[in-house]
Parts: structure tokens; sequence; C-alpha cells
């Protein structure tokens, strides 16, 4: 049975909120986030601030460099999570079958559909006219066979988007589609693309899977199939995330402490930037050492408070590679883990975070 796959993805969903209950912030650059006088980053940004390049994530003062008129509203998560109850709500008249990645979105499987619609496309425009019209939000809906290829198509005609990719169009597409678009895929794994010259998918199809998986290690397993359209992932209810972490495997082996402090420090800002989008924060943090012969060492810490800041991600990642006494032993590669989340204290206003998956 071909799978009937919709992911769902609320626009600016935080600063649409904001313009929908204050009239007075339509229209303008708005903010969700910590403040720029203290170490405040972005949650989101509405459409118009979007303009000047502010983006999820960001620091909040370099967020008001770019737009120094942005309206900054700090985050009130109470209702952001009451919102997300009502769109679980009309999720749930649909089906059962709802996977939700964050407050505001989620991938849905109404192969068969609770009404009897029977229409994908026609099930993901009464959701997105339900949304409008109860919420008064608007939401973009990407319709296809599979979860891969349905959140690529939610981001392609946004804000209000609603595009299908169906069976037929899935392998011309894939061909047509610029690497940096593919999940999965950050600024530094495109950039080593670019450098192979595999700038699209078609690129990519050029190449065996045992090469892709020469070039871009066990993701170029992952990468061989999507660009050939293959996602067999079922829509899992009620996923609860237990850890984040991010890896890198280096073209050469390391040994030098001032090159392993600065792979640490690039994947402690990628590791944060991670649990960022997520919001989520834990208390223990791994680090994970494989050597050249291939043999692997992991150690961890917890604290009794979460890891907030790349700074202290770094920090402690540095004491945990000193404490495995690695001298004179090349590495090749390295890998910072968080897990044993927690809920975070909601007071600091330097800091932002956001319940976990439609709580």
């Amino acid at each position: 049975m071909v799978r009937k796959i919709i992911h769902i993805d609320m626009d600016a969903f935080y600063a649409s909120v904001e313009q929908r209950d204050f009239p007075a912030l339509k229209g303008k650059p708005v903010v969700v986030g910590g403040s720029p006088d203290g170490r405040g980053v972005v949650a989101t940004a509405s459409y118009e601030a979007r303009e000047y390049g502010i983006k999820s994530a960001m620091s909040a003062k370099v967020a008001v460099r770019l737009c120094p008129y942005a309206v900054f509203v700090k985050p009130r998560f109470e209702v952001y999570q009451q919102v997300s109850r009502a769109i679980r709500e009309i999720f749930q008249r649909y089906t059962d079958l709802i996977e939700p990645l964050s407050l505001d979105e989620a991938y849905l499987d109404v192969t068969e559909d609770k009404m009897g619609i029977g229409s994908a496309i026609d099930i993901a425009r009464e959701i997105k006219n339900a949304i409008r019209e109860e919420l008064n939000l608007t939401a973009s809906a990407g319709v296809s066979v599979n979860k891969f290829i349905a959140k690529i198509a939610s981001d392609m005609d946004k804000p209000d988007g609603l595009t299908f990719i169906g069976p037929s169009r899935i392998e011309r597409f894939m061909e047509q589609l610029p690497v940096s678009k593919f999940f999965g895929v950050g600024k530094v794994t495109a950039e080593k693309m670019k450098k192979q010259h595999l700038l699209t998918g078609a690129d990519l199809k050029k190449l065996s899977e045992e090469r892709l998986v020469q070039l871009f290690g066990k993701s170029g397993k992952f990468y061989y199939r999507m660009v050939r359209g293959i996602d067999h992932r079922p829509v899992v209810p009620h996923r609860e995330i237990k850890s984040i972490s991010v890896e890198d495997t280096f073209p050469e082996d390391l040994e030098k402490e001032e090159e392993l402090f600065e792979k640490l420090k690039y994947l402690s800002g990628l590791l944060h930037q991670r649990l960022l989008k997520k919001q989520l924060y834990g208390r223990t943090l791994t680090l994970k050492v494989k050597f050249s012969d291939f043999k692997q060492l992991t150690k961890s810490l917890s604290k009794n408070h979460v890891y907030r800041a790349p700074e202290e991600i770094l920090a402690t990642a540095y004491q945990l590679l000193k404490e495995m006494n690695t001298a004179d032993r090349k590495i090749r590669l390295m890998g910072i883990g968080c897990a044993n989340f927690e809920w975070p204290d909601m007071s600091s206003s330097s800091d932002v975070y956001q319940p976990t998956l439609f709580s």
C-alpha cells in the first residue's frame, strides 16, 4: 500500500501567535526570544524580521544589529502549548498516527483517515483551513508518500503553502533538488559536497552507495536512499527524544591538542544549535573518541544543572578528552552528545526554552 504522509509546519509559529494576540505587532519585525542586552537567542522571527536575515538560534545581539528596529518579545510558552494542543486536536479529527517533531510541526499518516476522505491533499487543505478559521494562524503542508519528501514539500511554498509531490514526480524532483535542501546536510557537509562537484540530487545519484560512504561515512547510505526517494520510516506517535548528539569523522587523523580543541569547539557549537532547535537541555554530556585503530572510548559527566551555553559544553568536552589520556594516539572521529533532559529554570530571561513534543 502506498502511504499518504502529510507534514504540517506552522508559519513562524511563536511570532505569529504574538502578532495574532497583539495586533500592534502585525507587519512589524518581531523577534521572540531572549533580550539582546544579555545572552539571549532568537527562538523564532516573523517573516518581516527574516527579511533582514534574522534566523532561529541566532544571538539576539546579532539580530538587533541586523535590524535595529526589531521588536523583541519574551516567549510565552504556556500560550504556545495551549495553541499546540488545539492544533493537535485538529489533527486528531483525521488520524491518530501523529508524530510531533516540536510544538509547531508534525507528521501525519492519513493512509486510512478517520473521516474516510481518502485524499491526503484534501485532508491537508481541510487542516490548513481549520487552523486558519479556528486559531487565526497559518500553516504550510507537504504531502507525499514518505516523511522525507513530505517535509521538503512543506518548505517549498511558505508561508501558507500546500505542495504535493506524488510518486511519479519524486525521482525527477530529487534529481533537481540542491543538496543544501537535503535533510541532514548542513553548511559544512554542503561545502564538502560542493568541493566534490556535488551540487544537486542528480550529482549524488551518479555515485554508488560505496562511494558515498567513502566520502561521507554512514550518512552516505542515507544520501543514497534519499536521492532515490526511498524512506520507509513509519510515522511514530508519541516519540520521545532520549538524547541528541553530533560527531565528525576527520579527513585525516588528528593528534595535536590545538587541532582537537578546534574540532571540539566546532562540535560544541553544532550540538548547542541542535539542542536549541529542539529546546532540550540535559544534565549529562558524553564524549566519544574513535582512534585510528578503530578502538573507541566514551566518557560522560553529569551535573546538577543542565548544559546551556556552548562554552560550557566545550569546557566539559575538553575536560573529558584530557581525562581520556589520548597522548600519542591518533584520532579519526569525535562526537559529543547530551542526554538526561530536564525542565530547566524558566525564569531566566537570558535563555529560551520550549516544552517538548506537544506536551
